[in-house]
């Protein structure tokens, strides 16, 4: 098997692992916060990712603290907003919102590059984001409109997450680091914040759900490394948009939520819009 679609693989086992993921959120939102589920989704990880250091007698000071701690603080801020969407929106919409990433992504790296944007750029902002708007439904309830903004906000804050990790790899960081300072960052982020807040108290119950929550994020967040090493990066950013389908199967089958025409139509705009944004900004630089 060539390298190339042992990438593809590794995309696809990576949305399918990120869908499951979400739908773990939404069966955990039933009794957790977002913030406590932000907080045992990112500290089971943190675990298995220290297990995986101290075997294989990884390093794990870096010589990059502040930039590391930059994308931890973004990334958990972005995961919060994106566990409030799932526990307040269907799955599918949720995950949606959340991949208008690539299309704000593509929009931010010419002012951080200190470039002039394209006009193909800016055509993907705007149809992305009123692709959003179809899926936010000014019209509706405002919970679920409030809920749809923040998911959108999500999407914002897992872009410039997303640079902050660019930024990483240009100064050789690997990546097993950025994802450890990532999910411990998280961890006392979230920990602080329950801290100050009525948590509520674990039971052996809760294991079958929050176990789960964390392996699965850990497996998506390994499986999506090594697809963007081996394969092509347009073609696995674009594959990474079957995040969205699994989780439109998952909420249709398990919890029994039905997108609207509007959102079917929004997701569309969305993934076309997404991934021209991604060839568009895939061959961009940050200094």
């Amino acid at each position: 098997m060539t390298d190339q679609k042992k990438g593809m693989l590794w995309i696809i086992v990576a949305t399918f692992f990120f869908s499951l993921m979400g739908s773990f959120v939404k069966l955990g939102a039933s009794r957790f916060s977002s913030v406590e589920l932000v907080f045992y989704r990112s500290f089971i990880s943190l675990l298995f990712l220290f297990i995986y250091i101290v075997i294989s007698q990884k390093e794990i000071k870096t010589p990059h603290l502040r930039k590391q701690i930059d994308r931890g603080v973004v990334g958990f801020l972005s995961l919060a907003f994106f566990f409030y969407a799932i526990a307040n929106l269907n799955l599918g919409s949720a995950m949606t919102l959340n991949y208008t990433s690539p299309i704000f992504l593509g929009f931010f790296l010419p002012f951080i590059s200190h470039q002039k944007i394209k006009k193909s750029i800016l055509l993907c902002t705007i149809v992305g984001f009123f692709g959003a708007l179809l899926i936010l439904d000014p019209h509706g309830e405002w919970q679920s409109w409030f809920a749809g903004l923040i998911g959108l906000v999500s999407g914002i804050g897992a872009a410039l997450a997303y640079i902050h990790v660019i930024q990483l790899s240009k100064l050789n960081e690997p990546d097993w680091r950025t994802v450890f300072y990532f999910t411990l960052i998280s961890s006392i982020g979230a920990g602080l914040w329950i801290s100050f807040t009525d948590y509520q108290k674990l039971v052996w119950n809760d294991m079958w759900i929050l176990i789960p929550l964390g392996l699965s994020a850990t497996i998506a967040q390994i499986a999506m490394t090594r697809a963007y090493r081996l394969g092509k990066p347009l073609v696995i950013a674009t594959l990474s948009y079957l995040a969205i389908v699994f989780s439109g199967i998952i909420s249709l089958l398990y919890f029994n939520e039905t997108m609207r025409v509007e959102d079917i139509l929004g997701a569309i705009m969305i993934i076309i819009s997404g991934a021209i944004a991604s060839n568009i900004s895939l061959k961009s630089r940050i200094n």
